[in-house]
């Protein structure tokens, strides 16, 4: 599951965003937004920086916070106070099945 969640944010472009929400849907687990953060958790190499809480806050706290904001913006991200502008930034992925879906047969 973790490794379909984090190939998931792998395919988010430079300059996009997308929510914990919506990355957990994409991956086909709708529902599982905490286990994207345990997938960004000490995982090498993803660009974290592009996940983003509901409705385009950013959900880290402190100086990692800062550093999510200035790497956004640093790939072209524009923010409306303390959001990401989610109508111009968010990445919308293709649509995929859910696993659940998927082991019951329902193509």
């Amino acid at each position: 599951m973790l490794d379909v969640i984090r190939d998931t944010i792998r395919k988010i472009p430079k300059g996009k965003v997308s929510t914990y929400g919506l990355v957990a849907q994409a991956a086909g687990f709708p529902g599982c937004a905490r286990q994207v953060v345990w997938a960004l958790r000490n995982a090498r190499g993803l660009p974290w920086h592009r996940v983003v809480g509901a409705g385009g806050k950013i959900s880290l706290t402190g100086e990692n916070g800062l550093e999510q904001r200035l790497r956004l913006e640093s790939e072209g991200v524009a923010f409306h106070g303390s959001r990401v502008w989610m109508e111009k930034y968010e990445h919308r992925f293709r649509a995929r099945l859910s696993h659940a879906k998927a082991r019951r047969g329902k193509v």
